[in-house]
């Protein structure tokens, strides 16, 4: 194998060639979408632990797997590749979600439920139809896997805008009644934040160096901007990832796809291309932008405190099953912003171990959310309960990803709030006290929620409910896997987060704060 093998460029070209191979496939051969979709996804998957295994742990903080290639050399726009230990970890988590998500739905057929006068969805009519949608999950691995990867400012806006075609049409040709509307408070919501950011995007080149490789990130770290400036574009960059992360008030397109997507699509819009948002605030926002980044730092803290207790005040209150779940993540993707802002290494290691860690739980919820639909037709969680008598595996499955969703000690996502909340609270202890009443939130409407679905009588219709089949233990078996894991032994992780958190630190120019585990006394000594 060639030294400088691309690895990253084969990660996005095979499961695109893949799509293309599954929409291409004739007649008959339609039928055979899921199982050369689900074997593109493991090769993937292959290559993907291959390339992670030329990564050296030991200098995590630096791109590596690296190429750079004129792509519009006139604009200054590079065919740039690259991860540290961050981008690493989440292109690892999307390349194992994804033949998660297509083997969780084997045997199911996502039709979305005609709403029109013929009966039929024009987006997608006559015979196939599964082939679209495996497809087009293939397409969006291959912008996940780029955005993640992108070292280049306007690649990764083109990735960033180019990756909401395919989730427009999972969402609008095979998600529920309402899938239409939801479809497009998705793209209106993720385009206007994208037309922001472009603007940013733009200025930048002009306030940089320009020349052939004018929008490399390397190149336009370091820049000495007027501070009205540098505070828009941090203003431009900031919107559009809020957005896509989402936070409060800019979330309200998430719940309503959550509850019309398939759960697949839920996974991988929630699990993982919502990551986005807070991988642009960490990785472009702080750096491209340090000094308007600290000056914005006191209100987008409020903000990610709102967003953790409001996320988990409304997941309480939930009906739909879906729209709870969504709900959490608001909450979830709070204490991520919080950790970032707080701009202390232990905080930013935490949000990005979140990151992964959230993508996991959150991943497996709604995967087991889906399958209670499937077997109820309904999301409504009145329409449950009492199915602990009846199905033992699926509840416990629900039970371990719920404790998971609420940081269950032994668990991984633990480890994380964890670290995002003692690294925020020697940097700003009432934020961190505050955020802690989010921990508390995440026990009740975990808890209730099982409560409702599980416990109790059974109802008469759901006394011949199926438990999980061997393909689905085989969907959740890998992400409880990884959740005992990186609750336990979560070093490896850490090492892949950590020296890019300290180098976060160093570019930004903010002195680390140690996390206030003790007081200390005038003559020195520990109280």
């Amino acid at each position: 194998m060639p030294a400088q093998f691309p690895w990253l460029t084969t990660l996005i070209v095979v499961p695109l060639l893949g799509a293309a191979v599954v929409w291409a496939l004739p007649g008959a051969a339609r039928r055979h979408a899921r199982p050369v979709a689900v074997a593109v996804s493991l090769v993937v998957l292959a290559l993907g632990v291959v390339a992670a295994l030329s990564f050296d742990v030991a200098d995590a903080g630096a791109h590596q797997l690296l190429e750079t290639h004129g792509w519009i050399p006139a604009l200054g726009v590079s065919w740039a590749l690259g991860v540290d230990g961050v981008g690493l970890a989440l292109v690892l988590l999307s390349v194992l979600l994804v033949p998660l998500v297509l083997l969780a739905a084997w045997r199911e057929h996502p039709d979305a439920p005609a709403d029109d006068a013929s009966g039929v969805d024009a987006a997608v009519e006559g015979g196939g139809r599964i082939r679209h949608y495996v497809a087009l999950v293939l397409v969006l691995e291959a912008f996940m896997v780029a955005i993640f990867a992108a070292r280049d400012v306007f690649l990764f806006y083109v990735v960033f805008e180019a990756m909401l075609i395919p989730v427009y049409f999972m969402i609008g040709s095979f998600g529920g009644l309402q899938r239409r509307y939801a479809a497009v408070k998705f793209l209106l919501f993720s385009l206007a934040g994208g037309l922001v950011m472009l603007v940013g995007v733009i200025a930048l080149y002009l306030h940089g160096p320009r020349g052939p490789q004018g929008f490399l990130t390397e190149n336009l770290v370091g820049l000495e901007l007027p501070v009205t400036t540098e505070r828009l574009l941090f203003l431009a960059f900031f919107l559009a990832f809020a957005i896509k992360a989402p936070m409060w008030p800019v979330h309200t397109w998430l719940p309503d796809a959550a509850e019309q997507a398939p759960a697949g699509t839920s996974v991988l819009l929630v699990g993982v291309l919502d990551k986005v948002g807070t991988f642009g605030m960490l990785t472009l926002c702080l750096p491209l932008f340090p000094q308007a980044s600290q000056w914005a730092a006191p209100a987008i803290i409020v903000l990610a405190v709102i967003s953790i207790l409001y996320g988990a005040l409304l997941a309480i209150g939930q009906e739909d099953l879906m729209r709870l779940i969504a709900y959490t993540s608001v909450s979830h993707f709070g204490f991520i912003v919080l950790g970032i802002f707080a701009f202390t290494s232990v905080s930013l290691q935490g949000s990005s171990l979140y990151m992964v860690n959230h993508g996991l739980s959150t991943g497996m919820l709604f995967l087991v959310a889906g399958f209670l639909v499937a077997r109820r037709g309904s999301a409504r969680i009145a329409d449950f309960g009492g199915l602990q008598k009846v199905v033992p595996v699926l509840a416990g499955t629900f039970l371990v990803a719920g404790l998971s969703a609420l940081s269950l000690p032994g668990l991984s996502t633990f480890v994380s709030e964890f670290l995002v909340l003692v690294g925020t609270f020697g940097a700003n202890r009432p934020a961190a006290v505050v955020a802690t009443l989010g921990v508390v939130l995440a026990a009740l409407y975990v808890l209730l929620t099982y409560q409702r679905v599980f416990t109790g009588p059974v109802r008469d219709e759901l006394a011949s409910t199926p438990d999980l089949t061997a393909r689905e233990r085989w969907v959740v078996g890998p992400l409880i896997a990884a959740m005992l894991l990186l609750g336990f032994y979560p070093a490896p992780a850490l090492d892949l987060v950590r020296e890019p958190a300290d180098q976060t630190l160093q570019v930004i120019g903010v002195p680390d704060v140690a996390p206030l585990l003790t007081s200390t006394s005038e003559d020195g000594s520990d109280l």
